[in-house]
C-alpha cells in the first residue's frame, strides 16, 4: 500500500462554482489516504498560497474562460508544474491548466467542450474517465468522480513518495560530492601514479 499521501497537505483549488459532491469526495478520498485536504479559497485565501506549502494540488470547478481567470489561480498552477508537484483537474477546471499555459505536449481529459481548447493549447485531449500524463491527472467530468478520486489518491501518494526518495538521495550524495567510484575504492590500483 502506497502510503506518500499520509499527513502530506493537498490543496483543493475551488475555481467558479464548484459541485459540492465533488469537493467531498475529493477531501474524502484525500482523508482516507491520511493526507491533510486544505481547501482554497474557502480554508485560506488564494493569494497566501505557495506550492512550496503543499505536496500537491487538485482543480475542481467551473472555471471561466481565461481571460477571467483569477491570475493568483493561474500563477498556482504554473509553480505547482514547474516543481514537478502532482496537479489533478475534473472537468472543466482543466480550462485553468490551458490558462496557465502547462497543457502543450501533454495528454490530457476533460469535459468534451474543452477539446478544442486543449488542442489549441498544444495538448492532447482524448475521451476516457481518467488521463495520467507525469504528475498531471485529469478527469473528464464529475460523472467520473469515483474513478478519478481513487486514481488521484494512487497517483499523488506514488509521486510524493518519489519526491521523497529523491529528496533523500540528493541528501546523501550531493552533486558536489558524487558517489564513489571504483578507483577511489580500495586506496588506489594499479594505474595510481602517485606523486
Amino acid at each position: 500500500m502506497l502510503s506518500g499521501l499520509k499527513g502530506s497537505k493537498v490543496a483543493i483549488l475551488c475555481a467558479g462554482e464548484v459541485d459540492r459532491t465533488a469537493l467531498d469526495e475529493a477531501k474524502r478520498a484525500l482523508s482516507a489516504a491520511g493526507a491533510v485536504p486544505v481547501v482554497i479559497p474557502a480554508d485560506i485565501a488564494i493569494g497566501s498560497v505557495r506550492a512550496a506549502d503543499f505536496a500537491g494540488l487538485v482543480l475542481l470547478g467551473a472555471c471561466a474562460g481565461d481571460g477571467e481567470t483569477e491570475p493568483d489561480a493561474v500563477q498556482l498552477v504554473r509553480e505547482f508544474v514547474s516543481t514537478d508537484k502532482p496537479v489533478g483537474a475534473l472537468g472543466t477546471a482543466a480550462r485553468l491548466l490551458i490558462a496557465a499555459d502547462v497543457v502543450a505536449g501533454r495528454t490530457l481529459t476533460s469535459s468534451v467542450e474543452l477539446a478544442g481548447e486543449i488542442h489549441r493549447a498544444g495538448g492532447d485531449w482524448v475521451d476516457r474517465p481518467v488521463e495520467v500524463d507525469a504528475t498531471l491527472i485529469t478527469g473528464r467530468s464529475p460523472a467520473d468522480l469515483p474513478v478519478f478520486a481513487d486514481r488521484l489518491v494512487r497517483e499523488f501518494s506514488q509521486a510524493i513518495e518519489e519526491r521523497k526518495a529523491d529528496q533523500l538521495s540528493e541528501q546523501s550524495f550531493p552533486a558536489s560530492d558524487p558517489p564513489p567510484g571504483p578507483s577511489s575504492i580500495g586506496g588506489g590500483g594499479a594505474g595510481t601514479n602517485p606523486r
